[in-house]
């Protein structure tokens, strides 16, 4: 029902006259009749009541140009020769042919608007043979080739004009539905790695839970106070793990199997580093923590770009799904100073507040940057968002007003407390920075 209505719009308004056409036929008709009115040159009768009819349908004729560009170009053309035949000033009614041959030329086949316009040169030659007596032949041989031939080159480069901007609008929606997809297919590639992750970690959590229940089981009868601790620590790395399966649920687990996570981060925010972070290069190795921020920022230091990390407010104990994406938004946004602003100096600040813990990026730029520079929105900016989403945060991005850039991570505080003792789950890697 869709696609019928559509065809019919665009039939209706293919086949209903414009406005732009009705007022060009009735000034040219009102021209035309004021013009018959003044005395003709020698040779030429009078206006009168068939010539004022004649030109009135000339005019009438050009409404439906666009429609039938030919057909109207054969009919004004005909009644214009007629005119020319009762002894009318031909100049009276020129135009209106003149206008219909642009159309043909614009929108036909060359050799079409060839023709027409020696039909053109031909009737122009007959009306200055049939008062020949009164006219200059060079004069009108000129006007016969001249005029016609200048309106063909115009309408033909018209017509190519709009045919190229056609090409172009076409061109545009393409590359904008390649741009969206593209975008889509991005987001869902992100989508799926930070499943893969997600993965991972819950399976971690998993074995540290299963290790300890096995712990706890074996020394119950000779030491009930360690296997107490053992159940506080599956008691709170279950709870964790549930919270990570809940994010993990939202977003489909797919692809490839097996391949190392490696080489599945290997592209789009400089994330592989090929063997891990733990250089074990272990498939399902546990996710790079806080705890590894000071390692990033010594590779980043060693690529050329001073950077420094300051921690703000009492440090609190992440998840490791939390960590991660704290992890990873940094890494991104060094990743991007070095590709993008190259030595310069970066700053990282880690803010933990009551609420929320807030994560800054910032970098002084290359020199040459400027606050109102537009930044496109690339894969990269695109996982951080997304990776933020799944823990209730945000992620901004922009140019700071001093020069250089910010990425600013706003996550929610995390509603479970540190552990007895302040000492993490065995194996998890989440350890406050001090």
């Amino acid at each position: 029902m869709h696609a019928g209505s559509g065809f019919l719009e665009r039939l209706g308004g293919r086949y209903r006259p414009s406005a732009v056409d009705l007022l060009l036929a009735l000034g040219y008709i009102g021209a035309g009749l004021l013009l018959g009115q003044e005395q003709p040159p020698a040779g030429w009768r009078s206006m009168d009541g068939p010539g004022a009819v004649l030109t009135a349908l000339v005019g009438l004729v050009m409404v439906a140009r666009h429609i039938a560009p030919v057909a109207v170009f054969a009919a004004g053309s005909a009644l214009w020769v007629l005119f020319i035949a009762c002894g009318y000033w031909p100049v009276v009614n020129s135009m209106p042919p003149l206008l219909a041959l642009y159309t043909v030329a614009a929108t036909r086949r060359p050799r079409t608007a060839v023709v027409c316009t020696a039909v053109v040169a031909g009737a122009w030659l007959y009306a200055g043979i049939g008062n020949i007596e009164h006219s200059s032949m060079p004069t009108v041989l000129a006007q016969a080739v001249l005029f016609p031939a200048v309106v063909l080159v115009v309408g033909r480069g018209s017509g190519a004009l709009a045919e190229r901007n056609r090409q172009f609008a076409e061109l545009t929606l393409q590359l904008r539905g390649q741009q969206e997809e593209n975008a889509r297919r991005a987001l869902t590639e992100e989508r799926v790695r930070i499943a893969r992750e997600l993965h991972d970690v819950v399976a971690h959590h998993m074995s540290v839970i299963s290790l300890q229940a096995g712990m706890a089981s074996y020394v119950f009868p000779t030491d009930p106070a360690a296997s107490r601790r053992a159940l506080d620590t599956i008691a709170d790395t279950s709870r964790e793990a549930l919270e990570e399966m809940r994010r993990m649920l939202v977003l489909l687990r797919v692809g490839q199997e097996g391949q190392p996570d490696g080489q599945r981060d290997g592209q789009g925010d400089g994330q592989g580093d090929g063997q891990g972070e733990d250089g074990g290069g272990a498939a399902h190795a546990p996710a790079p923590g806080l705890d590894l921020l000071d390692r990033l920022l010594e590779r980043v230091r060693g690529a050329g770009v001073e950077a420094t990390m300051e921690i703000a407010g009492s440090p609190v104990r992440l998840p490791q799904g939390m960590a991660l994406c704290v992890y990873r938004v940094v890494q991104e946004a060094l990743t991007n100073v070095l590709k993008h602003a190259g030595p310069t100096r970066a700053a990282v600040t880690i803010r933990y507040e009551r609420r929320t813990i807030v994560v800054c990026v910032t970098d002084e730029g290359d020199g040459t940057f400027r606050p109102n520079k537009e930044m496109s929105p690339g894969h990269g900016l695109i996982g951080m968002r997304e990776r933020a989403k799944i823990y209730g945060g945000s992620v901004t991005a922009g140019p700071r007003a001093l020069g250089g850039f910010e990425v600013r991570l706003t996550l929610p505080a995390p509603t479970t407390g540190d552990r007895p003792g302040g000492l993490p789950a065995p194996g998890t890697g989440d350890v406050p920075i001090r």
